[in-house]
């Protein structure tokens, strides 16, 4: 079993999720990637994220975008992730 391109894209558009706050969603723009746009539509689909276009993470979604967000912690060189500005 692998990732494929549509799995990563969708991973990504969740890491743009920031998970302290649920006051807190995204916007693709129409002007963004056609992968980046395509991937929101799905995770709008599997009821992940609450407009087509981003808006919020649903339940599910913030279980997602957590476990998203712990896999890439987890498989990112320490190096590189002390390089990185600190959250606000």
């Amino acid at each position: 079993m692998t990732y494929t391109n549509d799995l990563l894209d969708e991973l990504n558009i969740l890491l743009q999720f920031n998970l302290e706050t649920t006051q807190e969603g995204i916007k693709i723009h129409k002007t963004a990637a056609p992968e980046a746009i395509a991937a929101t539509a799905r995770l709008f689909t599997k009821g992940l994220i609450t407009q087509p276009d981003g808006g919020y993470l649903t339940d599910l979604g913030h279980i997602a975008a957590e476990h998203a967000h712990a896999t890439h912690t987890i498989l990112t060189p320490a190096d590189e992730i002390s390089l990185k500005p600190a959250a606000r």
